[in-house]
């Protein structure tokens, strides 16, 4: 699959958990197909929003392999399969692979902190192991170790390395990376609040977590920002902004989860380390779901 058929509104998709600790694979049929319904254009599954921090290998596995049965070829999968042990991302990518995946998403390393010749090391050895597109994934902010545009530019030129997620939180930096980047090669804003502008600079969409609650409004202002509508594209934008904010008024996902639960959606349940929303941050959520009028959904 190419980038050209994974573009616009790409779900980082919450992983549907019983208040018990399993994961909920009805509610995550119902979610795939309450996205499908509202015109989310893939699904990205068990990324940082789908805690795979703390899913074992047999779920992060079952729960790509559910993705793929109930999507049924109807959008586009991506499955997450970063790790910082580079034998386990290979075989997370082979999972993935075996499970139908379209592509996969793979963080840089947490927590070791590779070197920019570790991480093109790192990458190349995935890439070449498992021939699947392989989109690569950088977030500071989380792990600790930033991997700089001219390190994801020299992986663009693996033949199976089609695209990164930008999520360092800079808009220039995006800018930069979609301008020098080779034909083909897609850059995805990992930044909602960012997402607009970078697809007007040229960017193929956002791996997006206000997708989760507002996919609707997520795929008609990344489909006009796209289609180079930019005054369109930045009025649904400036609906959403607030949600951006709020959708992180606490580590993701804590909130989006809130949000989803309360859609009537998913059940209101995390793993530890990851407690549920502190009550105090309610009010401003909720005021946020109503700006970007999701309030018509919300099930009390």
């Amino acid at each position: 699959m190419t980038t050209q058929q994974m573009k616009g509104s790409l779900v980082a998709l919450v992983t549907p958990m019983t208040v018990a600790g399993a994961v909920d694979f009805a509610a995550l049929d119902r979610l795939i197909e309450f996205h499908i319904k509202q015109g989310t254009d893939a699904i990205v599954a068990v990324g940082t929003t789908g805690e795979s921090a703390t899913l074992d290998f047999d779920e992060h596995v079952a729960v790509i392999k559910a993705t793929v049965h109930t999507v049924a070829g109807r959008i586009p999968v991506i499955a997450g399969t970063g790790a910082n042990n580079t034998r386990e991302a290979i075989e997370l990518a082979a999972a993935a692979k075996d499970a139908g995946a379209d592509a996969h998403l793979s963080v840089t390393p947490y927590y070791n902190r590779p070197t920019q010749a570790g991480l093109i090391a790192h990458f190349t050895a995935i890439a070449d192991a498992v021939d699947l597109p392989l989109i690569l994934y950088n977030v500071p902010g989380r792990t600790g170790v930033d991997m700089l545009p001219e390190t994801t530019l020299t992986l663009s030129i693996h033949p199976r390395i089609v695209g990164t997620k930008e999520a360092s939180g800079s808009l220039v930096r995006m800018q930069a990376l979609i301008a020098a980047a080779p034909a083909g090669f897609a850059v995805y804003s990992g930044d909602d609040n960012l997402s607009c502008e970078a697809i007007l600079a040229g960017g193929q969409g956002t791996i997006s977590v206000t997708a989760n609650v507002a996919p609707a409004l997520m795929h008609q202002m990344t489909a006009a920002a796209l289609q180079g509508n930019a005054a369109e594209a930045r009025a649904l934008d400036v609906q959403l902004q607030h949600l951006h904010r709020e959708l992180f008024c606490q580590p993701n996902p804590i909130p989006v989860k809130w949000a989803v639960a309360q859609m009537g959606l998913i059940e209101p349940a995390l793993r530890l380390p990851l407690l549920p929303l502190t009550a105090e941050f309610f009010p401003q959520l909720s005021e946020a779901l109503r700006a970007a009028n999701i309030s018509a959904t919300i099930c009390h």
